[in-house]
């Protein structure tokens, strides 16, 4: 019979604690404590659930194509709102300022050859359109760094003054022959490769290459900067009411390209088509994880935020739901997002 004698190895062993299982690796922790994550999450659920309630005719390829080129527009407009937000502004104009801008590309195309017009007038009456949204978005931008305005009565008054010359300029009705057929054609209902429709593939394009501007340019870093601390910002040499300026220009900008989107599948100006806009995308961007106080917020999350709404307002469609709880659904949904967001935020400060 033989003695054991205690090794380093007997003693190592019993003095470190048993563990239950492994350990959770950091990037898992990390990814889950994401804001996206719960987002997608709350998006999934959704998807689940109207799968389940109507499995023949939810999420087949038609509504999936339908789901995507419908939020497309309203992701061009949250990437612009995105920005805004992180710098602790808001931009009630946005579907105002799509209108406006348009209504004066309509107008250009109606007196240079209508829907009969070819690209030269395409290119140009998309111009307008960029042109006008950056111009309104830059003036709201100054009257809110330089004038010292606060951005919800800037943007709230924008929103009244852009749709009153939309107004104006067509005598409130939506012009005839206000849409290039070769722009409908080609953009709106076109596909690429047949399968992917081009209005997805412009917000795609346009939600890339703002993202990697948020998330890797110093414009980004910036951004982030003013809304976490404009006055920390000012003091490392930062010119915040430059910044704000071309924030608000950028969210014009964008709708601008909006307006040519909507021209484009829908063949109309729609004047009277975009009033809860603004409600649809800062809903959007506030799901995405975006804080209404500045400082946080992401364009992925923001892609995600914009298919909540898309995703439940064609749900309950197919569930045959009136139009007007469709309104309030979307309103529940935002009222939560914002207190959610209240919420986390009242943990980080107690964390």
């Amino acid at each position: 019979m033989s003695t054991h004698v205690p090794g380093e190895a007997d003693r190592a062993a019993a003095t470190t604690p048993l563990r239950p299982g492994r350990a959770v690796p950091g990037w898992v922790r990390r990814i889950a404590a994401m804001n996206e994550t719960w987002t997608f999450g709350v998006l999934a659920l959704l998807v689940a659930f109207f799968t389940a309630a109507r499995p023949d005719t939810f999420l087949t390829r038609y509504d999936i194509t339908q789901i995507a080129t419908n939020a497309a527009i309203y992701l061009v407009l949250g990437v612009g709102m995105t920005f805004v937000i992180i710098v602790a502004g808001i931009d009630l104009s946005v579907g105002s300022v799509l209108v406006l801008s348009a209504v004066l590309s309509a107008e250009y195309t109606i007196h240079h050859g209508g829907a009969e017009s070819g690209w030269g007038t395409i290119a140009v009456s998309t111009l307008i359109a960029l042109v006008t949204g950056v111009v309104w978005g830059g003036l709201q931008g100054w009257l809110v760094a330089k004038a010292k305005v606060p951005p919800l009565i800037v943007t709230l008054g924008g929103f009244g003054a852009a749709l009153g010359i939309a107004q104006i300029i067509t005598g409130g009705q939506d012009p005839t022959g206000a849409v290039s057929g070769e722009l409908q054609h080609r953009v709106g209902f076109g596909k690429l490769f047949g399968q992917i429709p081009w209005l997805v593939v412009i917000a795609f394009a346009t939600t890339v290459v703002f993202g990697l501007v948020l998330a890797f340019t110093r414009f980004g870093r910036y951004t982030y900067a003013i809304g976490s601390n404009p006055e920390a910002a000012r003091r490392v040499g930062i010119d915040v009411d430059r910044h704000l300026v071309k924030i608000y220009a950028l969210t014009g900008l964008l709708s601008g390209l909006g307006s040519v989107m909507w021209l484009a599948y829908f063949g109309t100006t729609s004047i009277a088509g975009h009033s809860t806009d603004n409600l649809k995308v800062i809903t959007a961007v506030v799901l995405g994880g975006a804080s209404l106080f500045g400082g946080r917020g992401s364009v992925l999350g923001t892609v995600i935020g914009v298919f909540i709404p898309a995703v439940l307002t064609t749900g309950l469609i197919i569930m045959d739901v009136q139009q007007y709880w469709q309104d309030v659904a979307i309103g529940i949904v935002l009222v939560a997002a914002v207190y959610l967001d209240q919420f986390r935020r009242r943990g980080r400060e107690r964390g």
